[in-house]
């Protein structure tokens, strides 16, 4: 089964990435998240493949997202104690900002501070490591057409353009049709296309390469400029905290008529009233159809604290972290 929505199929693809990536060659540890990149840009679904080891040094430092202030702080934390602003290069903004993410940052067991001679003074608990290899961005379109080609053409132009990501990818669903070669050359070259087929559900081998894409990753002796490099590591540690089966945040799991049904090796949203796979806009406790979850159901014998939706939420939770652990441990299988 193939979701009629974008929505939906973009949970597809990124339960396939999560399963094969990369297509066609040996598979390498990696996460996956959607809808993220930049103010100039979102991506639909990002593979951000990791240095197992690397990334298993990064989980020590929990599960939630570091963001780009705390970023500043904890990359450059000193192994000594040292004043803040001598430790940390100048933000480029107010260092009161700075002192405020030290404190976050400390309040999260990312560092350690203190204060001497009225100074806050701040040095790390462990080194930040350099997890991410590389960045994968990948346009999702089930119907691929003209129409849609031409549109995708810029985007993917530009993702070549800025070389943010390492390979550009458009994923299409086929249904066991070759993808019309017309359509490939409305695309730049340098992108790859993903040739996907969902319609006995999602497993390892339910796509294939249609086109190989260009490394897009800066050549031998060359190096991304530090913005850039600062620009991927943000995307990946929103990758790292979000996934992308966070869907369940932006949704109403408390509604009695909200379920996660299987679709292969996948678990996507389904609504038992529009008995279809809703998006986010659809499954809101504006939607006609709503209907909370019974106080009974949370109070009468259900195994988890907050009824059945907290219990949806949950499932998924340990989902992501079990993937967390296979790309920490370099479990491709």
């Amino acid at each position: 089964m193939t979701p009629d929505a974008e929505f939906g199929y973009e949970l597809l693809v990124c339960r396939y990435a999560e399963l094969a990536w990369r297509p066609g060659e040996a598979p390498r540890p990696a996460i996956v998240a959607r809808q993220l990149g930049t103010e100039a840009r979102r991506w639909d679904t990002v593979v951000i493949e990791v240095d197992p080891v690397a990334f298993a040094a990064r989980r020590a430092f929990g599960d939630r997202t570091i963001d780009s202030d705390l970023l500043h702080v904890v990359r450059h934390a000193p192994a000594e104690w040292a004043w803040y602003r001598d430790a940390l290069p100048h933000p480029g903004y107010p260092w009161r900002y700075v002192r405020q993410a030290v404190h976050r940052a400390a309040g999260r067991d990312l560092i350690e501070k203190r204060r001497r001679n009225n100074r806050i003074q701040l040095r790390r608990v462990r080194p930040y490591p350099d997890w991410v290899d590389r960045i994968v961005a990948i346009e999702n379109k089930p119907d691929l057409d003209r129409s849609a080609a031409d549109r995708l053409a810029d985007q993917l132009a530009h993702d070549v353009e800025t070389a943010l990501a390492d390979e550009a990818w458009v994923a299409t669903e086929t249904t066991g049709e070759r993808v019309e070669p017309a359509l490939l050359r409305e695309m730049p070259v340098e992108a790859g296309i993903l040739a996907t087929d969902f319609s006995g559900g999602v497993d390892a081998d339910a796509a294939e390469v249609a086109w190989h894409p260009s490394d897009l990753t800066p050549a031998e002796g060359e190096r991304r400029d530090p913005e850039a490099v600062t620009h991927r590591l943000e995307i990946a540690e929103r990758a790292y905290g979000k996934g992308w089966r966070s869907f369940a945040d932006t949704m109403r799991p408390d509604c009695r008529h909200f379920e996660l049904r299987r679709d292969g090796r996948a678990i996507v949203p389904y609504c038992a009233a529009k008995k279809k796979v809703p998006t986010a806009r659809e499954c809101s406790g504006s939607c006609p159809s709503f209907s909370p979850e019974p106080p009974q159901w949370r109070t009468k014998g259900w195994p988890i604290e907050g009824g059945p939706g907290k219990g949806l939420e949950l499932v998924l939770g340990r989902r992501r972290e079990r993937e967390r652990d296979r790309a920490a441990e370099g479990d491709t299988e």
